[in-house]
């Protein structure tokens, strides 16, 4: 068995943490959905500091039903996250009552682009156990592994694809955020991430595919982005990925909120809202992602789901 299998059955059955499940309650070596929130997942990542300690209040993300802070790398918690761990227990249990109350779930995003732990050869098995035991401790709802090891992706040994971080089923939340070209069934030795959905993938609630920053011409209209990518990056558009195996109801589709917010593939509020109409009308669920908070906030988040699942 992969050392992927073995590092993501770790997490699965965390046991050395969480105590063993009272007798009816769902084991968290089985699948179970318990606290899962089901598409479409109207996703917003706070990475940026915006004059306030902790995450937004809710009124400010209205429309969105998963906050991710930002980020949780191998020294620990740096920016949201880190202002996560300043807050009083009191001041925590408030605000995740008042996102409960909302609908709105809160997990913390693992690596980023500042970590490289394939590339820096980090522990998987020690890195899982930090990273579950950081969650675990600050109440948040689940883990986000936004692993951009480039250098380890495109090197094509396949040792990029056995680091996959995983907390308990049915108690968690588990989302990974892969550049949408880690998606293209030939272009990757190692097998890229149709290998590890392959492997593991139902056990992966959702992706927050990352289609921008991947060049001015990548995923920039509704054809590029749904129904036929360009040949940089064969069969990585939403319904090629469905062909691909990957179920329409996990593909989250992440953009930048501004032009300001990522390099490039930005389009406008309004682009977006027709392409998830386009999306929706063909049978897809999975919802949106943005990068990042407070430029996407409520009104964003409101114009983008206009005529597709509207506010």
């Amino acid at each position: 068995m992969p050392l992927l299998i073995n590092l993501l059955t770790v997490f699965l059955c965390f046991s050395n943490i969480l105590a063993s499940p009272a007798a009816g309650q769902a084991s968290a070596c089985n699948r179970s959905l318990l606290t899962n929130t089901s598409a479409p997942r109207f996703v917003v990542y706070g990475d940026a500091y915006d004059g306030l300690t902790g995450p937004p209040p809710v009124n400010a993300i209205k429309g969105f039903n998963i906050f991710i802070l930002s980020f949780l790398l191998l020294e620990g918690a740096w920016d949201k996250a880190y202002e996560w761990t300043t807050l009083t227990n009191a001041q925590r249990s408030s605000i995740k009552s008042q996102y409960a109350a909302a609908g709105i779930k809160l997990l913390v995003s693992a690596f980023g682009s500042t970590d490289v732990p394939t590339t820096v050869k980090a522990d998987p098995i020690a890195t899982a156990n930090t990273m579950a035991a950081w969650v675990i401790k600050y109440g948040l709802d689940g883990i986000d592994v936004d692993y951009e090891d480039i250098n380890a992706f495109y090197a094509g040994d396949g040792r990029a694809e056995q680091l996959r971080v995983k907390l308990p089923q049915g108690k968690y939340l588990l989302s990974h955020a892969p550049l949408a070209p880690w998606f293209s069934p030939k272009k990757w030795a190692g097998g890229g991430y149709v290998k590890v959905h392959n492997a593991v993938g139902n056990l992966i609630d959702f992706y927050n595919v990352q289609y921008y920053n991947q060049g001015d011409t990548e995923y920039t209209n509704c054809t590029t982005l749904l129904t036929a990518s360009s040949s940089t990056w064969p069969q990585t558009a939403v319904f090629q990925l469905v062909s691909s195996g990957i179920p329409a109801s996990k593909i989250v589709i992440g953009k930048p909120a501004t032009k300001a917010d990522g390099t490039n593939a930005w389009v406008s509020a309004s682009v977006m809202a027709d392409c998830l109409r386009q999306a929706k009308k063909q049978g897809w669920n999975g919802g949106v992602m943005a990068w990042e908070y407070p430029r996407a906030n409520s009104t964003w988040i409101a114009a983008v789901r206009q005529s597709s699942w509207p506010v």
